[in-house]
């Protein structure tokens, strides 16, 4: 990218040079020639490229060459002075001014970058500054809450808005230069205008913010860890038991061994009253004992378990155990008496 090269003039603060920076190429655009044959009174030679620099040099150099870049509707008093109507043309005519942003041309360059650069008069820019301090300070600071520094920030607000708009340098197309009038003076075609009225307000309008808040350092509670010297029930859970399977009363425990001894229940009571067949469940005898009065096909075994058995009380673990002698067909209920308990 082409360096952006502007003479001293152009810097803040810096007076209007006596003479404008003009630079051309080495062909000399059509269009610039009729422009200048067109403003100047007096005929001049336009046969060279020195010819056509020192025309545009001179004309632009003159202290009437000042361009109107744009016109600005503002308020005439802050926002509590304006003065109510209900017809909307008056409120227009007393509250409202029309300023008009002149400049002079501080540069003009046709080799590297095609470019014509403006800079703002002193009255205009004078204008400026008044409003901004008089009128949109005052509205900015209405329109905020109160801080202790907020007097601080208004008067950094405005000196910033000095500082930039001395700053400001409009930069566009030499093709602006086909407004060039008589004497130097002139106005932006094709919408430029607008392009300069959108980059001032842009520098009027920076709002004045309020200092950010300030940031509490909350102090938080390191997180408990179950061994921390706490209540005891804080960390208390409930801790999942394994599973048991459901507890057996124990007179539905067949011991192997009819010789044992039984629980308090009544003798006289029959033990299978309300127990179904299919609830007995008799575990396979060892194999040193033998059971009398028994035989393979006198006596009814659980069927084949192939999952797991839950594990079941021994009938050692009992306080009580029971020995009875369970068969069917030959082998009736009469004869459990033969196998008296024994406490």
């Amino acid at each position: 990218m082409p360096p952006q090269l502007l003479p001293a003039s152009a810097a803040a603060f810096a007076p209007r040079a006596s003479s404008v920076n003009v630079v051309l190429g080495s062909k000399v655009e059509p269009w610039l020639t009729q422009t200048l044959k067109r403003i100047n009174k007096v005929k001049r030679p336009l046969n060279s490229i020195p010819q056509h620099q020192r025309c545009l040099t001179e004309t632009l150099s003159s202290p009437n060459a000042i361009w109107t870049l744009t016109s600005l509707m503002l308020p005439k008093a802050p926002e509590s002075e304006l003065r109510r109507d209900s017809n909307p043309l008056i409120e227009a005519l007393f509250n409202y001014q029309l300023i008009h942003i002149e400049a002079y041309i501080v540069h003009v360059d046709m080799v590297l970058r095609n470019e014509v650069a403006y800079k703002l008069t002193p009255d205009s820019i004078e204008s400026l500054i008044e409003y901004h301090k008089d009128i949109y300070c005052v509205n900015a600071k209405a329109d905020t809450y109160d801080w202790p520094e907020k007097e601080q920030h208004a008067k950094k607000l405005h000196d910033d808005f000095v500082q930039a708009i001395n700053k400001f340098v409009f930069r566009t197309h030499v093709s602006a230069l086909e407004g060039l009038e008589e004497e130097g003076a002139g106005e932006l075609l094709c919408g430029k205008s607008e392009e300069v009225k959108n980059n001032i307000v842009g520098l009027l309008n920076k709002p004045l913010l309020p200092p950010p808040p300030k940031i509490v350092d909350v102090v938080r509670q390191p997180p408990l860890l179950p061994s921390s010297p706490v209540g005891p029930n804080i960390w208390s859970q409930s801790t999942p038991s394994p599973a048991l399977p459901a507890p057996v009363e124990p007179w539905r425990v067949l011991p192997s061994s009819p010789s044992v001894t039984s629980t308090s229940v009544d003798s006289n009571t029959p033990i299978w009253a309300n127990m179904a067949l299919h609830e007995i469940q008799v575990p396979s005898p060892p194999m040193a004992y033998s059971q009398p009065y028994s035989s393979a096909g006198m006596f009814y075994s659980a069927p084949m378990v192939t999952s797991p058995i839950p594990a079941l009380p021994l009938p050692s673990m009992l306080a009580s155990q029971c020995g009875v002698g369970v068969g069917y067909g030959g082998f009736g209920w009469d004869r459990y008496q033969e196998y008296t308990t024994t406490i």
